[in-house]
C-alpha cells in the first residue's frame, strides 16, 4: 500500500455523486488548491484535501460519468492507496447503499476494456460495508454487488460507493450523508484493507466469487462474518457474458490476479467456472472451509490438512495455534463415555487444547484423531515416545467430567477404569420385589417395602466396571 491519499472521484454527470461530495466537504476540515496542470474536466481545477483525518482524503471532480473515466488515479497528487468512486446506484431495489468493484467478464458495454478488471480492494469493501451498516438511515438497505462495468484502467485498488436506487434517493440528504460518512471513515480509521489482510508475512485472505445473483448475499455474508474478504464477483449473468469458462479461463485468471485471491468460492451456477479455475491450478474452497480456517495461518492449515484430513472430510481447528504439533490418536471409547454424560464437555476438552481435530457429523462430534502442540507450554518437549502434554490434559479433563457421574474413576498408565453401582434386577427378584414401580424406585436409589420389610437400594446393587484405553 502506498503512502498516498484516499482518492475520492466525483462526477459532474452524476447528481448523487455531487450530492455525496457536498455532504463530505461539509464535514471536517479541508484545504483547497487549484490544479492548473490538468483541465477541470479531468480532475484539475479546485482540489480538496482533508487535514483532520489520519489518512488524507483527496477529492477531485471529473466531467464524465465514472465508468468513462480513464486512469483516474493519475489525476491525484500522489499515487492513491485506494480510489473511491462516489456514485449513484440505479435499480428497482428501494433505497440502498451499495459497493462493488469494476471490470468486465465479457464485452465492455459500459466502460472499460473487454475481459479486464481494475484492482479490487477487499479490505476496503469490508470497511465500507461496516460503515454503511453504521450510518445507513432506517429506510436504507446495504448490499454488495457483482463486478459489472468500467472503468478497468485503474492502476491502484478501487471501489464504487453508491447511493441508490432512484432520483428521490440521489437527492436525499440523509442517504448522501451516510455515504459521505462511510467514505470518511476509511480515512479516519486508517485501515483501508487491513481487516481482509492476514498477518505480516501471510498471503491476503481474498477470495474470487463466481456464480449467484447481481447482488451477492453469499459473498457478503463471508466478508461480514469471517476473516476473509471477497474481491471480484462473477455473477451468473456475468458468466453468461464470459461464455464457456473452459474457453475463457484466462479471463477468470485475470479476475483472480486483480483480486489478489488465494482461492475461488462458488455460488449458485458457479461450479463450471470454479472447475475451470481448478483445472488451471487455482484452489477452489467451500464456505465451510472459509469459516473453519478463519484467521489461522494458511501454512498451518495446509500442514494440518496434510497430517490429518481435509476440511471437506471433517477437519476443524482448535483454540491452539502452534505450527509445531503432533498427530495423536484419541481415546475414542473414553470420549464416547463422556459424551453420554456431557456432549459439550467432550468437545470442549479436546478443542480447547488442540491445534486441529478430525470431526464427524458436520463438525459437531469429535472423531478419532487430533493435532496437539508438541511443547508442554513452558517451551519443553515431552519425553521420547510420550504423548504431548496437551493430550494428557485432555484425558484429565475427560476423567474429571466422568467423576461426577460414577462412583470411582481411576486413571492408570494406559487406561481409565470406571466403577459404578447399578441396580441388579436379579438380586431384587431374589428378595421377592415385584417388577414394576418398585423396581423403578430401587433403580432411582429409593427404598421400597415388600411384605412389611424395607429393602434399601444398596441391597440390590452390583458393581459395574468399564475400562477405557488411553
Amino acid at each position: 500500500m502506498t503512502d498516498g491519499p484516499i482518492a475520492v472521484v466525483v462526477s459532474e454527470a452524476d447528481r448523487a455523486s455531487e450530492h455525496i461530495a457536498e455532504r463530505l466537504l461539509a464535514d471536517g476540515d479541508w484545504e483547497t488548491h487549484d490544479d492548473d496542470t490538468r483541465p477541470p474536466a479531468t480532475g484539475g481545477g479546485t482540489v480538496h484535501r482533508s487535514t483532520d483525518t489520519h489518512v488524507p482524503l483527496e477529492l477531485r471532480t471529473f466531467e464524465s460519468l465514472h465508468l468513462d473515466i480513464d486512469r483516474p488515479a493519475a489525476a491525484f497528487d500522489a499515487d492513491p492507496r485506494v480510489v473511491v468512486f462516489a456514485s449513484r446506484h440505479s435499480g428497482d431495489t428501494g433505497r440502498l447503499l451499495t459497493c462493488h468493484f469494476t471490470g468486465n467478464f465479457g464485452d465492455a458495454e459500459y466502460g472499460g476494456t473487454d475481459r479486464s478488471f481494475a484492482p479490487a480492494a477487499p479490505g476496503v469493501q469490508r470497511d465500507l460495508v461496516a460503515a454503511f451498516d453504521a450510518y445507513a438511515p432506517d429506510d436504507y438497505g446495504v448490499a454488495v454487488e457483482c463486478t459489472h462495468h468500467g472503468p478497468t484502467d485503474v492502476s491502484v485498488p478501487s471501489i464504487f460507493a453508491e447511493l441508490g436506487s432512484d432520483e428521490s434517493a440521489w437527492d436525499d440528504p440523509a442517504g448522501a450523508t451516510a455515504v459521505a460518512q462511510a467514505i470518511r471513515s476509511l480515512a479516519t480509521d486508517a485501515v483501508t484493507g487491513a481487516p481482509a489482510t492476514a498477518a505480516v508475512g501471510e498471503t491476503p485472505r481474498h477470495l474470487l466469487g463466481v456464480g449467484g445473483g447481481h447482488y451477492a448475499p453469499r459473498f457478503e455474508r463471508v466478508l461480514r462474518e469471517t476473516a476473509w474478504g471477497v474481491g471480484h464477483v462473477a455473477s451468473t449473468w456475468q458468466l453468461s457474458e464470459l461464455g464457456d469458462p473452459a474457453d475463457h479461463v484466462d479471463t477468470l485468471e485475470r479476475a483472480v490476479a486483480a483480486t489478489d485471491a488465494v482461492a475461488v468460492l462458488a455460488g449458485q451456477d458457479g461450479d463450471d467456472a470454479a472447475a475451470a479455475l481448478a483445472e488451471a491450478g487455482v484452489r477452489v474452497v467451500s464456505e465451510t472451509w472459509v469459516r473453519a480456517v478463519g484467521d489461522r495461518p494458511l501454512a498451518l492449515v495446509e500442514a494440518c490438512e496434510s497430517a490429518l484430513c481435509p476440511v471437506a472430510e471433517g477437519l476443524r481447528f482448535g483454540a491452539v495455534c502452534d505450527p509445531e504439533f503432533e498427530s495423536v490418536t484419541l481415546p475414542t471409547e473414553l470420549l464416547a463415555a463422556v459424551r453420554r454424560v456431557d456432549p459439550e464437555a467432550t468437545r470442549q476438552a479436546v478443542f480447547d487444547r488442540a491445534v486441529a481435530v478430525v470431526t464427524e457429523e458436520n463438525g459437531n462430534r469429535v472423531g478419532d484423531r487430533a493435532a496437539f502442540p508438541v511443547s508442554d507450554g513452558d517451551g519443553s518437549a515431552p519425553a521420547e515416545d510420550s504423548p504431548p502434554a496437551a493430550y494428557d490434559a485432555v484425558v484429565d479433563a475427560l476423567v474429571k467430567r466422568l467423576r461426577g457421574a460414577h462412583d470411582t474413576v481411576e486413571r492408570r498408565e494406559e487406561s481409565v477404569v470406571v466403577e459404578r453401582a447399578t441396580f441388579d434386577p436379579a438380586a431384587a427378584r431374589t428378595l421377592d420385589v415385584p417388577e414394576g414401580p418398585k423396581f423403578g424406585k430401587l433403580a432411582d436409589g429409593q427404598p421400597v417395602t415388600v411384605d412389611g420389610e424395607t429393602i434399601h437400594p444398596e441391597t440390590v446393587q452390583r458393581r459395574d466396571r468399564e475400562t477405557f484405553p488411553i
